[in-house]
């Protein structure tokens, strides 16, 4: 595993292998996300109480499940910054925040669509939505942080302390619906015990899920790649990357 940290640590290193990961799973991840919608939004069975409402659960849960994921990718990469001041894991902070942010917007306002004819209004101060609320304030001010400061290496150290202290904020998401009264329904997916959802719901749900974690991976080493781009434009090693590109077309 160090080996492959240690690698992924050289901006070189990180390029090509960026530049292959994108070749061979944004295909994947696009074909993905078309299969799950389609399954889940027209022939997925509506729901006995909520009918045809209920199915942006498709998009609303694997936007939330993900945010949260990529929180904790987050944090790990701004862990390596402080511990052993991998630069690349600067990067990977600032790539994942962006991407995190945006999932975070779509779950909340897939939510809000949800909730409007679920409970009668588009938004309640409910546990969970509003510790979701909070996850988006913790994803832009990890963006804030890198652009207000001239020093990215103090920008990278304040990401990362950021990053960790928010970390607290994602059992309580998962959590809230139990510790506190909540109109939130509990997770219908659960890995001990039988899912409080249909098969035929369940299997759409995951595919979509999949899908998801496919795109922000996508999404976020396209950051990454971008960012490298940005930073070693006039470096020797990337500009024979960028002649070797441009020769094979």
């Amino acid at each position: 595993m160090w080996s492959i940290i240690h690698k992924m640590g050289s901006p070189p290193w990180f390029y090509r292998f960026a530049g292959s990961f994108l070749k061979w799973l944004l295909p994947i991840a696009i074909v993905a996300l078309i299969v799950g919608a389609f399954w889940g939004l027209f022939i997925a069975p509506p729901d006995f109480r909520q009918g045809n409402s209920y199915r942006i659960i498709f998009i609303h849960v694997p936007a939330a499940v993900v945010a949260l994921a990529g929180y904790y990718v987050m944090a790990f990469a701004g862990l390596m910054s402080l511990v052993w001041k991998i630069k690349m894991a600067d990067t990977a902070m600032r790539a994942v925040a962006p991407v995190g942010a945006a999932l975070t917007f779509i779950a909340l306002v897939t939510g809000a669509i949800w909730g409007k004819p679920t409970w009668g209004t588009w938004w309640v101060w409910d546990a969970r939505i509003t510790s979701m609320l909070i996850l988006l304030f913790l994803y832009l001010g990890v963006i804030a942080l890198f652009e207000a400061y001239e020093n990215k290496a103090a920008a990278a150290k304040a990401c990362a302390v950021l990053s960790l202290v928010g970390t607290v904020n994602i059992p309580i998401i998962y959590k809230s619906v139990d510790w506190w009264y909540s109109l939130h329904q509990p997770a219908s997916i659960k890995f001990s015990g039988e899912s409080a959802i249909d098969s035929s719901m369940l299997y759409p749900l995951l595919l979509n899920i999949a899908a998801f974690y496919l795109t922000f991976a996508c999404a976020v080493v396209f950051n990454m790649r971008t960012e490298l781009i940005d930073s070693y434009r006039r470096s020797a090693w990337l500009q024979t990357e960028l002649k070797q590109e441009l020769a094979k077309g």
